[in-house]
């Protein structure tokens, strides 16, 4: 599993940068207030906001936390969604073939279940080859626990998850805007 799939629709882009800046700036408070960090995703269809776990898999939020500090998720495809299982995101080549200039991490797998809104790695059949691909269940996917390494939970903008394109591979695709990490 070291795909994501990618949908595509044209968000209205007048409507959500009027609406973000206001959460944003709210967010900006709840950062000041040593709140959780999580993940934002700002999608094509709105946004999705991922509660990091570092009790879970500490380098593998690390990991992600540089990726999207560094701009590389900006523009993504989610190019493997699966009905009923996943959307995966995060390879390069839109294909899921690739991944960072980073090195692999070594697997962090832990107790916690795949359930809907689960953000976990994705890899190859070698367990020390998570890179920067990661999905987020749509639905149940217990058969994945304690086989990939969960690293958040989807708190906010899990309906917008469940508006991602279809496919595999997912023609015209949606994509991660912008990713950024904040407290909350």
């Amino acid at each position: 599993m070291a795909t994501t799939p990618k949908s595509s629709a044209k968000a209205k882009k007048p409507a959500a940068p009027k609406k973000a800046p206001a959460a944003k700036a709210e967010t900006k408070s709840a950062h000041k207030s040593g709140g959780a960090e999580h993940l934002v995703l700002e999608t094509t269809k709105g946004d999705v906001v991922i509660k990091f776990r570092p009790d879970l898999a500490p380098n593998h939020v690390a990991h992600i936390k540089k990726l999207a500090e560094d701009g590389f998720y900006d523009g993504i495809v989610f190019h493997r969604v699966i009905e009923g299982f996943m959307a995966q995101t995060g390879c390069p080549h839109g294909t899921g073939t690739g991944g960072s200039t980073y090195p692999n991490l070594k697997q962090e797998f832990n107790a916690e279940p795949h359930v809907r809104g689960t953000a976990s790695m994705a890899r190859s059949s070698n367990p020390d080859s998570a890179n920067s691909q990661f999905f987020i269940c749509f639905d149940d996917a217990r058969f994945l626990d304690r086989q990939y390494t969960v690293w958040g939970q989807v708190v906010e903008g899990m309906d917008n998850v469940d508006k991602i394109k279809r496919g595999e591979p997912v023609r015209d695709p949606d994509s991660i805007i912008k990713a950024h990490v904040e407290a909350r």
